[in-house]
């Protein structure tokens, strides 16, 4: 990343810088459409079960991002982006590039029909030639379009897919690709499930066990009414 360390500026300072901010943006800015919304919630979803299966993976949501750029104080807000680190971010408020050991490893835009100009040129820019961010993912739901990015050096190339049809990121252990409408998240080869999967799963077990419990049950009871039989004297033509 081309910029300037402002040594000068503290936590402190950044937290105000991003109090500030926030006070400038519109209520269009908290705005979000169904089908961006339930991307948002997938991902959040299956990203919970991997940060679960590793403790390392950071993933956070529509946290703002700044940064020094050419001296300039820069800013952008991604709706998701994941790191990997053990420690959280320095500032409850906002991520500071310059205070932060660990930088962002992926970020996550969904697109909508209001912001594609933000997503696909501003965002993007910030993404490629400032940050450097090593991966970047763009989904656009009313078209279908995934677009994964992966940064080369110097620019983004397309991250192509692999024999599975799904994009990898090897750091993170992670595939990503569309399944039916929506991006989804595979670890080491498996779907990360969601919580009405989970749900199902457990509903399913639940019923395997109690079906199996009523079979044993059934067993039981024919076995002792066998042996009950069998220990019964034989009645002899004297007992009669």
């Amino acid at each position: 990343m081309s910029k300037v360390k402002q040594s000068a500026w503290t936590a402190a300072d950044y937290e105000r810088a991003a109090r500030k901010y926030e006070r400038t943006l519109p209520l269009e800015h908290f705005m979000e459409s169904l089908p961006q919304s339930t991307q948002r919630k997938i991902t959040l979803e299956s990203l919970d079960v991997l940060h679960a299966r590793r403790s390392d993976v950071q993933v956070f949501n529509e946290l703002l991002i700044q940064y020094f750029f050419e001296g300039k104080l820069r800013r952008v807000v991604p709706d998701n982006m994941v790191r990997l680190c053990d420690q959280p971010p320095k500032t409850p408020g906002s991520f500071n590039v310059e205070l932060e050991p660990v930088q962002p490893l992926l970020v996550l835009e969904y697109v909508s029909v209001s912001s594609i100009r933000k997503d696909y040129k501003e965002s993007f820019a910030k993404y490629e030639r400032e940050l450097r961010v090593p991966y970047c993912l763009m989904y656009y739901p009313e078209d279908r379009d995934l677009q994964i990015w992966r940064h080369a050096g110097e620019e983004y190339e397309r991250l192509p897919v692999n024999r599975e049809g799904r994009h990898e990121i090897a750091e993170l252990q992670l595939e990503v690709a569309l399944r039916g409408d929506w991006v989804r998240y595979w670890h080491q080869g498996e779907l990360l499930p969601l919580p009405g999967d989970l749900m199902n799963q457990v509903d399913q077990e639940r019923q395997l066990r109690v079906a199996a419990e009523t079979e044993v049950a059934r067993l039981r009871a024919l076995l002792e009414k066998a042996e009950g039989g069998q220990s019964r004297p034989r009645r002899t033509r004297k007992d009669t």
